[in-house]
């Protein structure tokens, strides 16, 4: 059995039991095919990098899959026929990641940032040291 990410982006139009009721209809069509969905992920509304179809937004969802070969290009057939979903896309991994995504860690950590102390810094305060031109 063959690992797979699948992420795709519903339109902002749709409510989020939309959005659930859509990532079950994909999880049953894994199912039918002999697989399983291990992780799903609602990143929820976020925007998006340049308009798609006249969207600015979007409601993205991660779906972390088992499952052979048909099972995923029954899934992306769905998703092509479906006029909710924007965009998907799916890759073959090695192994399926248990950890929350990129998506949903924070960007602004605070191991980067760190607080600046004033003795770390020597200022030259000598005003009669200045070289003459």
């Amino acid at each position: 059995m063959r690992y797979y990410e699948t992420v795709f982006i519903a339109r902002q139009d749709v409510t989020s039991a939309q959005v659930e009721n859509m990532t079950q209809h994909f999880t049953a069509i894994v199912k039918n095919h002999g697989g399983e969905v291990t992780k799903t992920e609602f990143c929820g509304l976020r925007s998006l990098a340049y308009p798609i179809k006249k969207n600015k937004k979007g409601h993205y969802v991660l779906l972390n899959i088992a499952c052979p070969f048909e099972g995923i290009a029954e899934m992306e057939r769905q998703m092509k026929l479906n006029e909710d979903v924007l965009r998907f896309l799916s890759v073959r991994v090695e192994a399926l990641d248990n950890n929350p995504s990129a998506l949903m860690q924070r960007h602004y950590r605070e191991e980067n940032y760190q607080s600046f102390n004033n003795a770390d810094f020597q200022h030259n305060t000598d005003v009669g040291s200045q070289d003459s031109f």
